[in-house]
């Protein structure tokens, strides 16, 4: 009879500790668990700790609730001013609802990495290529919206999305370059330009207060020599005024005067009279053999004569 009740005992406490390791469950500080009894949802959410199920019928799942950084592939697309471009970006989410999470969709981290990736398709199509170098902080919280509008019925909250890097072709980052270096150029044109002009001004002041004070003049000369003197060369300055510079400015004088010019007297063309026809002039053949004046012929060299040599 003894030996009946111990081994009856032993059996039932056997029972009970298989029992107890079949329904005991442990979960984590950042889980939390959902139990499901025949199928259906049971009770609230087990919090972190010890805690047991009825084996068999029940069947708990945890849902880690940790922030999960998921990496968004890179996109390909083209901007609203027609520019290919690739980009990628990261998503940081958590479940905030592990019923939801667990009930309303099959798998949320599947889920939440295709809407990340139809959303940056579609940032890239309404955006342009400015936006996209220098304004993402907008299109980080666009992109945000548009991931965590679905996000909220899967029981995942998305904490923040980033986009990581803009892929541009090369020709592009090319035409970007001569562009920078071209908006450089007219800068450095316009500053010196503007440091040209404020130094014209300064000058044409320090000209008039010179022009009303001739003593200024003599004393920034004397200061330009000492400037120059004060260096160890062998050059040689020496000041000449300005109105000797002037006096050999102006043009010089003809030497000869206007009654050395030679002048040349011109016949005047006799006027035809009335009815009378104007003289034709005569071809050379016909015209009158013309005697040379003495002057003429005094001033025309002789032909020398034969010399006679003595027999």
């Amino acid at each position: 009879m003894l030996e009946t009740l111990l081994t009856a005992a032993v059996a039932v406490g056997a029972g009970g500790l298989t029992y107890l390791a079949a329904a005991a469950r442990v979960v984590k500080q950042y889980e939390r668990g959902v139990v499901f009894r025949l199928g259906r949802v049971v009770g609230d959410v087990r919090k972190p700790g010890f805690t047991t199920v009825i084996p068999v019928v029940d069947h708990m799942r945890k849902v880690n609730l940790q922030i999960v950084t998921m990496p968004v592939p890179a996109q390909e697309g083209i901007t609203r001013d027609n520019v290919t471009v690739r980009v990628d970006a990261v998503v940081y989410f958590r479940v905030v609802e592990p019923t939801a999470a667990i009930v309303n969709v099959e798998d949320y981290r599947f889920a939440v990495s295709q809407m990340a990736q139809t959303s940056l398709r579609s940032i890239i199509g309404k955006s342009e290529l400015d936006d996209l170098l220098s304004n993402r902080e907008k299109l980080n919280e666009g992109l945000e919206l548009m991931i965590d509008s679905p996000a909220v019925g899967w029981g995942v909250q998305i904490d923040r999305v980033e986009i990581k890097d803009v892929s541009l072709p090369d020709t592009m980052k090319r035409s970007m370059a001569r562009q920078a270096e071209a908006d450089r150029e007219r800068r450095a044109r316009v500053i010196n330009a503007d440091a040209e002009l404020q130094a014209s001004r300064k000058l044409a002041e320090a000209a008039q207060q010179m022009a009303d004070t001739p003593s200024a003049l003599q004393l920034r000369l004397l200061q330009t020599v000492m400037a120059v003197a004060a260096e160890k060369n062998s050059t040689l300055v020496l000041p000449i005024p300005v109105e000797l510079l002037r006096f050999l400015e102006r043009p010089q004088q003809p030497l000869h005067g206007p009654e050395s010019a030679p002048q040349v007297h011109s016949r005047p063309e006799q006027a035809p009279r009335d009815g009378q026809p104007l003289a034709q002039p005569r071809p050379l053949d016909q015209m009158p053999p013309q005697t040379p004046s003495p002057a003429q012929t005094a001033s025309q060299p002789q032909p020398a004569s034969p010399a006679h040599t003595p027999s």
